[in-house]
């Protein structure tokens, strides 16, 4: 799960970004993630270093959460042990034992990793230090923030659909084969004979080229799904310090905890629906085996 996050952080999360941008006001959270370091054609943003910062903070934990197994846990390793635990109980009574053995490693790490890139977000100095400009009077605007939210770059969410696509694809052939993946998205469904069987072939195959589309749309979903709660509430949190400035620490309180509870349930949203999205072509009904 560590090597995961760490790999996924650091080969997918990336925006290449020719050239850096002069200072400028802006209102608002920028949409497109600020470059820190330009090496070539290959820039590192700052929403790039927080998922670096999380990913290395959750292999530093697990590593010593688990260098001394115990047989009756304590401290951090009997956290680390329910959370693991709870999330697979969790997802062996949704998909099932056989499959969550498979996939377990994949949903748990995006789970934690999701969750943690998101609190992390909320941290006091995430936006609000890192270099500006002053206005005429005298207030100080920030157009280059050291650290920005890992999840509201549309990068990194993108990069996360696109990982489990490409996992989703070869769990589908394990699980069918090739000709059972395409039986049984073109296949027809149901038991039918005649001139009633050709007329159900010509049209589940026309549905298998709608369901295509659909499969080919499942990571663009995910990724603007995260990408714009996250954002979003980051935009909220930014206007609601900046209505009244002498009331800017008192504000956003409320939304801070909304945004705490937004952290979760777009982490539980995102595994969820991505090991939905496994179950239904995994799964088989009884008295049928794959086609290989």
């Amino acid at each position: 799960m560590s090597i995961l996050a760490l790999m996924g952080s650091v080969m997918f999360s990336a925006s290449a970004i020719a050239a850096e941008t002069p200072p400028a006001e802006h209102e608002g959270v920028p949409l497109k993630a600020a470059p820190l370091v330009q090496i070539g054609k290959f820039a590192i943003t700052n929403s790039m270093l927080v998922t670096w910062i999380v990913a290395a903070a959750i292999i530093i934990f697990a590593q010593i959460a688990t260098r001394r197994i115990q047989p009756i846990p304590s401290g951090i390793q009997n956290f680390w042990e329910w959370l693991v635990e709870s999330l697979h109980n969790f997802l062996e009574s949704i998909i099932g034992r056989e499959l969550v053995k498979k996939t377990f490693w994949f949903f748990a790490t995006i789970f934690i990793f999701i969750l943690f890139v998101n609190w992390f977000g909320l941290l006091p100095g995430v936006g609000t230090i890192g270099w500006g400009h002053y206005d005429p009077t005298g207030n100080f605007h920030i157009d280059r923030p050291l650290l920005r939210g890992g999840n509201a770059d549309l990068n990194m969410t993108t990069a996360m659909a696109a990982m489990f696509f490409l996992l989703w694809i070869v769990w589908a052939i394990q699980a069918n084969g090739v000709g059972g993946f395409l039986l049984h998205i073109f296949g027809p469904k149901g038991e039918t004979s005649g001139f009633m069987k050709i007329i159900m072939v010509v049209i589940f195959f026309m549905v298998g080229w709608l369901e295509i589309i659909s499969i080919l749309f499942r990571p663009i979903s995910l990724s603007f799904r995260l990408f714009g709660n996250i954002y979003a509430g980051e935009s909220i949190m930014e206007a609601m310090s900046t209505m009244v400035p002498m009331l800017g620490w008192l504000i956003p309180i409320p939304f801070y905890f909304m945004e705490l509870l937004v952290g979760i349930v777009q982490a539980l949203v995102f595994m969820l629906l991505t090991a939905v999205f496994t179950l239904l072509i995994a799964q088989h009904e009884p008295g049928h085996e794959p086609h290989h």
